[in-house]
């Protein structure tokens, strides 16, 4: 990921622009480097992060809300708070039971996300 410059040590995120993933999803890139990312996803009642994949270690805190998160097969609901790792390639998504958010940690970075 040579291609795109490091966000810096510190992001305010007041100042951090908001990407419309639509369905009532949308992302917020807080910080990254060349080995790992932070972003920021909002979901409305009832919003659904589709299943799918990335050969991306993910780990996630529930910053706000309550969702029903899926992780290979098994769901399990997580509420602020909680948290939940994501093995790389691992199928996984989740609904949003309440409003809320998570906070995501992707190691390397998602260069998909920074192409936003």
């Amino acid at each position: 990921m040579t291609d795109h410059a490091a966000s810096g040590p510190f992001v305010d995120a007041a100042a951090a622009a908001w990407t419309d993933l639509s369905g009532g999803i949308r992302r917020q890139l807080l910080t990254h480097d060349e080995r790992m990312m932070m972003v920021r996803v909002a979901f409305e009642q009832g919003a659904v992060g589709a299943l799918h994949s990335h050969p991306h270690i993910q780990c996630s805190l529930v910053e706000s809300g309550t969702f029903d998160v899926t992780i290979s097969g098994v769901t399990t609901r997580l509420s602020a708070g909680s948290s939940f790792l994501v093995p790389g390639d691992a199928v996984h998504g989740c609904v949003a039971v309440e409003a809320g958010a998570l906070v995501d940690v992707f190691t390397p970075p998602r260069a998909d996300f920074l192409g936003d």
